[in-house]
């Protein structure tokens, strides 16, 4: 089994943000950025970045608290990465987040840790298809996002995604301990480019539907 790639979710915030980004048709705006090794067997890193600004002046005031309450010296650490939530946040602010952007309140309540993890079909021997992984999950009793179908892209775009819901976790929150929506998993399978290699990039139509496997909605339903 081979882990294809990683995701994580920051602000554009000149603490913890990105300095070069790939744009995601999202509101509030989500730009993204992935990072490759030369050895394919490697998974690729996926981070993508909120900007905040673009959110109401009270969400942009809990996230602000939120970011002073991180020692500066954490951002230097090598764990920072899967280091967690590192300030208090109440439910309430949770839900005044949640009102406006999934990606901040799952942030906030979350901290840094990796959103999703995808697994490369083509490296399977027991699947070959998106269809197979789907159908195999289901049987197991495992819900899968439905948003923009269970499989998101096609062969003409040399990508086929599909994910599972976010399973929910026990979050302490200052005020009361709940469970929301945490990680999933991702599956993908890439397709030959003209030339030979497996495309590597990404199409941002499926990436926007795969991230709606956080959706509170979607997981509580």
């Amino acid at each position: 089994m081979q882990k294809e790639r990683l995701d994580r979710l920051v602000f554009a915030d000149g603490a913890v943000g990105l300095d070069r980004r790939a744009h995601l048709d999202r509101r509030p705006t989500v730009d993204a950025e992935h990072f490759e090794h030369p050895d394919s067997t490697l998974p690729k890193i996926f981070i993508s970045e909120l900007h905040v600004n673009q959110l109401s002046e009270n969400a942009q005031q809990i996230i602000d608290r939120c970011i002073s309450e991180l020692p500066s010296k954490a951002v230097t650490e090598d764990h920072f990465c899967y280091s967690g939530r590192h300030w208090n946040i109440s439910y309430e602010e949770y839900q005044q987040l949640l009102q406006e952007s999934e990606y901040a309140a799952w942030l906030c309540a979350f901290g840094f840790r990796p959103n999703h993890f995808t697994l490369l079909i083509n490296a399977l021997q027991s699947h070959r298809s998106v269809e197979s992984v789907n159908t195999f999950l289901q049987e197991q009793g495992f819900e899968l996002n439905q948003a923009g179908g269970l499989v998101k892209g096609s062969p003409d775009e040399f990508l086929e995604q599909s994910s599972t819901l976010a399973k929910p976790i026990l979050v302490p929150f200052s005020d009361c301990n709940i469970e929301i929506p945490g990680c999933y998993y991702e599956f993908a399978r890439r397709y030959p480019l003209a030339n030979g290699p497996l495309y590597q990039g990404f199409v941002t139509t499926s990436a926007d539907k795969i991230f709606e496997s956080t959706d509170v909605h979607r997981s509580n339903g």
